[in-house]
């Protein structure tokens, strides 16, 4: 069992930035891929980024790409997500999640544990 708590997200101005981060508990943090989503309201859950369980691969959706990067400390059994320029679009509940592999394009159904979700909101 992995436990993930998700922190760092709240209200933003358009160009600004945050950094979420998700910490976990229970099994080996570094034998998980782990992985940002995000769910805007009425919309499907989306991928973000994802990071492989060594860091040494990542994958960013397009929207993301140059905006945002993700990154882990498995020392803190933590993985980040810095994100700037954000804009309104960018508005969601972000959720971390952990996998043994991600498949090349990640998708939310092969998730194996979920975060409870922080909402991100930016303003125009």
């Amino acid at each position: 069992q992995v436990q993930l708590v998700e922190s760092g997200g709240g209200l933003v101005q358009a160009g600004g930035s945050l950094r979420l981060s998700c910490a976990a508990s229970g099994r080996i943090f570094s034998i998980y891929a782990m992985g940002w989503f995000r769910q805007a309201p009425g919309k499907e859950r989306e991928v973000v980024a994802t990071i492989s369980s060594n860091g040494g691969t990542t994958y960013y959706a397009d929207s993301v790409k140059g905006r945002f990067a993700i990154s882990r400390e498995n020392a803190k059994n933590t993985v980040y997500l810095q994100m700037s320029s954000l804009k309104p679009e960018d508005t969601a509940v972000y959720y971390c999640a952990a996998d043994r592999k991600w498949a090349t394009i990640p998708r939310a159904d092969e998730a194996d544990y979920w975060g409870q979700g922080t909402q991100v909101t930016v303003s125009s």
